[in-house]
């Protein structure tokens, strides 16, 4: 069990003193930048849905 709490104490003593974390603009420009990528990537990928869909409607419909 003393093992389990040395873990404990060295994991907080490494989060709390060690880890530099981002400030809350940079992770609101990351998330940001997340957000219009996805966008960006879900309306290219609609697109070529709505064309491959046309493409095959029309192919299949000229038998």
């Amino acid at each position: 069990m003393n093992k389990v709490a040395e873990l404990f104490k060295a994991s907080y003593n490494e989060v709390t003193q060690y880890i530099t974390w981002p400030k809350f603009t940079d992770l609101q420009a990351s998330s940001t930048l997340v957000l219009v990528a996805s966008l960006i990537f879900a309306l290219m990928v609609g697109v070529i849905d709505f064309v491959f869909k046309n493409v095959l409607d029309l192919y299949y419909s000229s038998f």
